[in-house]
């Protein structure tokens, strides 16, 4: 017996995109809750409660930061924003809100279903790991202690804290915000140049040579955990 498909709520109020968005998540496997505004999706997504969700930041009677906003405030299910170019403000609101990544217009539909297959995976998996392995780096949460390649790395107590972080929600776009208000604390949260002095001194201590191996940079937007 084959296993059930997965409901995907999609939310666009371009026609042409969003009967696209239809076609290619229904020859993927899943089957698709179709809106094309913010109070269509909300509705869509009490009716019919998806496993994850696919947002458009322009709406015409709303935004996709509120409907993220509100969709977070009851459900973990995964969102993927879609976003123009050029919309970094909006797009770092909506993650703000509780989306878990984004995808830039004109999207590869090969790309969306991709990720939209990775943060349903990471839903799937999420336990309290007590070690983080990964590409030769270990990380022992409880004794707060890393390795890359069996040799100890020593960190400093924000580099670990952004590290275990950014593993912990690995693939997972993380906003400056984010990080600076879970690491230093709300008050901090627009200190971003701290926020990329810890993150080079994290990188140089875990990638040598300059190799990017493990953090990757989304620009003027985050980081992600990428192993």
């Amino acid at each position: 017996m084959s296993a059930p498909r997965l409901r995907v709520l999609v939310c666009d109020d371009e026609l042409r995109i969003l009967r696209g968005l239809k076609i290619v998540l229904r020859d993927a496997g899943f089957d698709v809750v179709a809106t094309q505004g913010a109070k269509a999706a909300l509705d869509g997504a009490a009716l019919h409660v998806p496993d994850a969700a696919i947002i458009d930041l322009v709406l015409p009677d709303g935004d996709g930061v509120d409907v993220c906003r509100q969709l977070r405030g009851w459900s973990q299910m995964p969102i993927i924003v879609l976003s123009a170019v050029g919309d970094e403000d909006v797009k770092i609101a909506a993650l703000d809100a509780g989306a878990d990544d984004y995808v830039t217009k004109p999207f590869n539909p090969r790309e969306l279903v991709a990720r939209l297959n990775a943060v349903l995976r990471r839903a799937a998996s999420k336990v309290d790991e007590p070690t983080i392995r990964v590409d030769g780096l270990e990380i022992d949460l409880a004794a707060r202690r890393v390795q890359r390649d069996g040799q100890d790395v020593h960190l400093t107590p924000i580099e670990y804290n952004l590290l275990q972080i950014l593993a912990r929600n690995r693939g997972r776009l993380l906003t400056h915000r984010t990080l600076l208000s879970e690491v230093w604390g709300p008050q901090y949260a627009d200190d971003t140049q701290a926020l990329r002095t810890h993150i080079a001194n994290l990188r140089r201590k875990l990638e040598p040579a300059g190799e990017p191996r493990y953090i990757r940079t989304d620009a003027r937007v985050g980081y992600r955990f990428t192993a």
